[in-house]
């Protein structure tokens, strides 16, 4: 085992052979570090400085490391990378405790295998691969953030902008691919995707660049994504404007080496300049702080290269690594190395690489880098759980004359935003209040209007669209015969549709169908995803399982299925007076005259002359009473205030139902209608008669799956004269009772057959649309025509040439009786039973009251000479006229008073014996004459 020279300072003891043994804890005075870069690039040039400047600073400051220095050494790569491997390995012999670099992602992945076998921590501010953070490499440790974030932010520019589609130029190893895939997975996820991989190789010639820009251009997509070294982005963005590919509608965005190119290097070629009007780039998001703007005097003074974040990060680097070290040695850890015996060959010797060495310390020395948390010239340095640095952020820059324009920001936490993001962090209520997202951008060709995002494709190729070659109802889709020519309403609409589009398409309509039955328009959008056709135009019902396999456009027209089926006209007849209600609401119209009737007669019957007699005189006269209602002719008069109550109540029902009647039998005898026994899709369901259906349309399952109608009930029908033969045989003649088809269709079919008609109501509602394949711009600018001409009212006419006929439509015949039901007045009828009802509860307990306290004596000859109980006694008294009960207990009243006054003379010893009073005056007499 070998010790670096050191400082002895006392940390612990071990106990051997039961003796304690001070050992002592060395704290070295030069810890040894590496660093490999390519001194030939911009970023290694400012990275070298970066570096060493503090590398200078952690020496300079006493408060770390405790007088340790810190010896960086620096090997240039030269961009190969067998010269990286061989030069990490030199660093291993040198008993170097921490690597800082490489520069590209490539030899960070190649250098990882070198470092985790002699666990010696790699730091690197430049390698930015996603996968580099991967399990596969433990002692790999970012120090910026991973690609994953550019992307993301990547990602949400496009969302933002509402484009779709991308193309993807990327240098070919494994920073262009995986920082490529990452885009992939965050396009995904805001629905859009990469239309187009363009990858360039390694040390690719402006040739090279030439032939993969060309082929781009002949790309529909027009969103270009740029993801490379600061090298070769120049070049691609030269050779591009070189193509033509810097005008109007191209738009470019870069990751955030063009942003670097544009910090460091301050004096660029004109051409570069000019190749770069427009692009969009990104650039790590580093807030103004004392550390930065002390490092910013400081970079000032040692070179005249423009400050770049990555030296920025490089500076910071050093010092995680000083922090790091000094826990490191706090907490007990020494610089030690070892042999690594897996490097033995098979006969027991050493592959001629025993010069390298285990660093011991290696994982401490790592827990201590992944744990530390400070503030640095880029911001808060900290660690996740997953190894990446915390809060990233980045700019969003417009590149504008020689310089630039921030547009906004987006970070992890809040996404695009024009605040900054430590503000927005700091109050997520900001960005929420705040509708816009980006500033206005300049884009290539100088204009402020956002691109379209993709163009139709520049390489000659037609468009094929399918048109179905229908044999029945040809106004909506028709093939011209002899020619490739086709025309109807769904073809006019796509026509002005695609007139209206700020751009040429080239299309051409190719025939789907066999001429002898309507083709399945099914299949025809199926044939979109099997690659047949690059459209399909026609009348297109857009149904869910349709949706699952492409594109639709904005409906053109309305849809639905109805069911037709033939009518009859109804006359006035006979009894066209008991039309106008049906069956049940006569019947209970009628019961709640009688029930009225008979409660007011109940109501009245005491105090009510007229309600009084013989029982067949009252039976009449409640009858009476109760229709002569209907006609506001009642004579009699009510003198109960319930009855009054019950009698308005009841004349404002009458005076309802009579009005409704009244409308109803008018528009009977004068307004032509016409019945059938279908009534609509629920009737004709419940019946088991036959059913005709377009054949080839959805329609068959539909009615088979979704409403459970038996297929042997189906039959399918392919011309209108099919329609119409069918629907007059009827079902007991081989026809069949309805017609179910889509609302167009029967439209066409009922403007010259008035002996048919729609029953019921429209069962589904959709419409009619183009399909495209999936996520194609085409579909959304076809949609925004076809809405601007319904709005100018271009959609209206094209409907009334091909599909107004007018040979029915001056009858004004309307289908069935609109008859009045029950439903229509139980409300009404409810209110008015109620009243009865509480009204006969009122009077009851009103009854009882009154009978309890007039009620007769059973004692009294009248009332024993009834062979009755208490109940017919009560039945008795409420049959009574009140002003008899009245008097009875008036009179009561008078009987019980004498017996009083001529008990208490006979206990006076005054009553006489001859039935005289004391006067001389018979007591009879007396009674008589007291009021």
């Amino acid at each position: 085992m070998r010790l670096a020279n050191s400082q002895d300072t006392i940390t612990h003891t071990h106990w051997i052979c039961h003796k304690p043994k001070l050992v002592i804890q060395t704290r070295p005075d030069v810890v040894n570090i590496g660093s490999i870069l390519t001194f030939d690039s911009i970023i290694g040039k400012v990275s070298k400085i970066a570096l060493e400047a503090a590398v200078l600073d952690v020496n300079n400051d006493p408060n770390i490391l405790n007088a340790t220095k810190l010896k960086l050494t620096i090997h240039d790569s030269n961009f190969s990378g067998f010269l990286s491997i061989m030069e990490a390995i030199q660093f291993m012999e040198t008993d170097s405790v921490a690597l800082i670099g490489p520069q590209t992602s490539v030899l960070a992945h190649m250098i990882s295998h070198v470092v985790n076998e002699l666990q010696v921590p790699l730091l690197s501010f430049t390698a930015t691969d996603p996968t580099l953070s991967s399990l596969q490499y433990p002692f790999f440790v970012r120090t910026t953030h991973s690609d994953l974030f550019q992307m993301a932010a990547i990602a949400d520019i496009v969302q933002y902008y509402e484009w779709r589609q991308v193309v993807a130029i990327y240098i070919d190893d494994d920073h262009g691919r995986n920082g490529i895939a990452s885009l992939t997975d965050q396009l995904a996820a805001k629905r859009c995707k990469i239309s187009h991989k363009a990858p360039i190789k390694p040390e690719a010639t402006r040739e090279d660049i030439r032939d993969v820009l060309l082929q781009v251009a002949f790309m529909e997509s027009r969103v270009l994504v740029v993801h490379t070294y600061a090298g070769w982005g120049v070049d691609i963005l030269e050779v591009g404007q070189y193509l033509g590919m810097m005008n109007n509608g191209y738009v470019w965005i870069t990751t955030n080496w063009l942003s670097t190119v544009i910090d460091i290097s301050s004096l660029l070629p004109t051409k570069s300049i000019a190749a770069m009007q427009g692009v969009i780039t990104l650039r790590s998001y580093i807030g103004e702080s004392d550390i930065k703007r002390k490092f910013v005097n400081e970079w000032e003074s040692l070179t005249k290269l423009g400050l770049s974040t990555y030296s920025l990060y490089a500076y910071d680097t050093i010092w995680l690594l000083a922090r790091a070290l000094d826990n490191f040695f706090n907490q007990g850890g020494n610089i030690s190395f070892s042999k690594d015996l897996k490097l033995k060959d098979s006969k027991g010797g050493y592959l001629n690489l025993d010069s390298l060495s285990i660093f011991n310390g290696g994982n401490l020395l790592l827990e201590k880098i992944l744990q530390v948390k400070m503030n640095g010239s880029t911001g808060p340095v900290e660690f996740t759980s997953d190894k990446s640095l915390v809060f990233p952020a980045f700019e969003v820059i417009n590149v504008i004359g020689t310089g630039f324009r921030r547009v906004g920001y987006w970070s992890n936490s809040s996404g695009l935003s024009i605040t900054p993001p430590d503000t927005v962090s700091a109050n997520l209520s900001n960005r929420s209040n705040t509708s816009e997202v980006l500033y206005s951008v300049i884009w290539p060709g100088e204009t402020v209007k956002k691109p379209r995002g993709w163009v139709f494709p520049q390489n000659g190729k037609l468009l094929k669209i399918g048109v179905p070659n229908r044999v029945s109802f040809e106004e909506f889709v028709e093939e011209v015969k002899g020619t490739d020519v086709y025309r109807g309403y769904c073809i006019d609409v796509f026509t002005s549709a695609v007139n209206l589009l700020p751009y040429a398409v080239p299309y051409k309509f190719y025939s789907y169908g066999d001429g002898h039955k309507n083709p399945s328009n099914t299949d025809l959008v199926s044939s979109i995803t099997a690659g047949v056709f690059d459209a399909a135009v026609g009348d297109i019902a857009i149904i869910t399982n349709r949706t699952r396999m492409a594109d639709f456009t904005q409906p053109f027209t309305e849809s639905g299925l109805v069911v037709v089926a033939p009518v009859r006209r109804l006359n006035s007849g006979t009894w066209a007076f008991l039309r106008p209600f049906t069956a049940k609401l006569w019947c209970v119209t009628g019961i709640f005259f009688i029930v009225v009737g008979v409660v007011i007669w109940i109501l009245e019957h005491r105090i009510n002359d007229e309600f009084r007699g013989s029982p067949k005189q009252q039976i009449i006269t409640t009858i009476w009473f109760s229709f002569s209602t209907l006609f506001f002719s009642h004579k009699q008069n009510m003198l109960s205030t319930l009855g009054r109550i019950i009698l308005i109540l009841w004349l404002f029902v009458v005076l309802i139902i009579s009005s409704s009647y009244t409308a109803s039998l008018t528009s009977i005898l004068t307004v032509q209608k016409l019945s059938s026994p279908i009534e609509g899709i629920n009737s004709l369901m419940l019946s088991k008669d036959p059913i005709g259906y377009q054949q080839n349309s959805f329609v068959r399952n539909y009615l088979v799956e979704e409403l459970g109608i038996s297929e042997t009930r189906l039959i399918p029908l392919n011309l209108p004269e099919d329609y119409e033969k069918a629907l007059k045989n009827g079902p007991s003649n081989g026809g069949v009772a309805a017609v179910v088809d889509e609302r167009p269709y029967i439209e066409l079919f009922l403007s010259t057959r008035c002996q048919f008609s729609i029953v019921g109501q429209e069962f589904t509602k959709n419409g009619w649309g183009f399909a495209f394949p999936r996520d194609s711009p085409l579909a959304v600018d076809i949609s925004t025509a076809i809405l601007k001409l319904s709005e100018n009212g271009e959609l209206q006419r094209i409907h009334d040439k091909w599909l107004i006929r007018s040979a029915c439509s001056s009858q004004g015949a309307k289908f069935s009786v609109d008859r009045l039901e029950l439903k229509s007045f139980k409300g009404l009828f409810f209110i008015c039973g109620l009243a009865c009802f509480l009204a006969l509860f009122i009077y009851l307990v009103l009854i009882i009251h009154q009978y309890t306290k007039h009620k007769p004596d059973l004692s009294e000859p009248s009332v024993r000479s009834l062979k009755s109980g208490r109940l017919q006694t009560f039945i008795s008294f409420v049959d009574e006229k009140e002003e008899s009960v009245i008097a009875r207990s008036k009179k009561r009243l008078k009987e019980a008073s004498w017996r009083s006054n001529g008990d208490a003379l006979s206990v006076n010893g005054h009553r006489s014996t001859h039935g005289e009073s004391s006067s001389g005056t018979p007591e009879w007499s007396q009674q008589a004459d007291r009021p």
